[in-house]
């Protein structure tokens, strides 16, 4: 199993240079991923930082950590802006970009700006066109959401074939998302901080994965471990990531700080 950070920027990790901050010393700890929230939380309340902005500047700040999200509500977006915002962070970083990829789960985000949470259709459509786009081919797709009319990206992703795709949610639609990309990507932990998806679970889960047709796929579980602590269950039980859930339930800026320093549970 492999071990990185998923980072809620919300609230006072909202501020883009405390993200920098934890990416550093993700990399400096022994951390091989640092994955942030991607959400418009401001639209309920909560400040928010835009992931694309703050991962661009973790990845001049590192060298060898993979960044991403967990997850993007990826119907929300206009799929040719998102490929071409992906493509270059994927450059700038040499090669080192996850898009978690999901419905979006706050409905306010949406419907605080006139427009209704897009269904798993459009969503479909959507990652099928960044995969197109993201294969260097001229581009010709009319469908249900979108049009391309004739179009090819440039400058490309650094990995190929593709950036890799991994799927969050845990619903039977989601899971068989999942197995048609690269990876799935699943919340382990309560809004309190404590562990709630058991590896009894997730081994069943992973086993819905298998019977969707799912082949060598990542499976990363998001949860919370103190040093030392063991999550090797998690491992047997199928994850081949564990991303150690930093958020402002578990306490100050220097505490987290702490925390993964500290490095990966064992």
């Amino acid at each position: 199993m492999r071990y990185g950070i998923d980072i809620a920027i919300l609230g006072d990790l909202a501020e883009p240079a405390r993200l920098v901050t934890l990416a550093q010393e993700a990399e400096a700890a022994g951390w091989e991923a640092v994955l942030v929230w991607d959400h418009l939380a401001f639209a309920w309340g909560t400040p928010s930082a835009d992931p694309w902005v703050a991962l661009a500047a973790a990845a001049q700040a590192t060298s060898r950590v993979k960044l991403g999200t967990a997850v993007t509500a990826v119907a929300g977006h206009r799929p040719e802006r998102l490929a071409q915002t992906l493509a270059t962070l994927d450059r700038l970083s040499g090669g080192r970009v996850i898009l978690g990829a999901g419905l979006g789960g706050v409905k306010e985000e949406f419907t605080a700006f006139g427009s209704a949470r897009p269904g798993g259709a459009v969503l479909d459509e959507a990652l099928g066109v960044l995969d197109a786009l993201w294969s260097g081919d001229e581009v010709r797709h009319r469908g249900a959401h979108f049009t391309v009319d004739g179009v090819r990206l440039a400058p490309l992703p650094v990995q190929r074939p593709r950036i890799p795709v991994w799927v969050g949610g845990t619903a039977p639609a989601a899971l068989r998302r999942a197995a048609r990309w690269d990876g799935w990507i699943v919340a382990a932990d309560d809004q309190e901080g404590r562990m709630s998806l058991t590896p009894e679970a997730l081994a069943d889960q992973a086993g819905e994965l298998r019977r969707a047709g799912a082949g060598a796929l990542d499976v990363a579980v998001i949860g919370v471990s103190e040093p030392g602590e063991s999550v090797r269950a998690y491992a047997e039980a199928g994850a081949t990531w564990w991303l150690e859930h930093l958020h402002g339930y578990r306490g100050s800026m220097e505490r987290l700080v702490e925390r993964v320093k500290a490095g990966p549970p064992g």
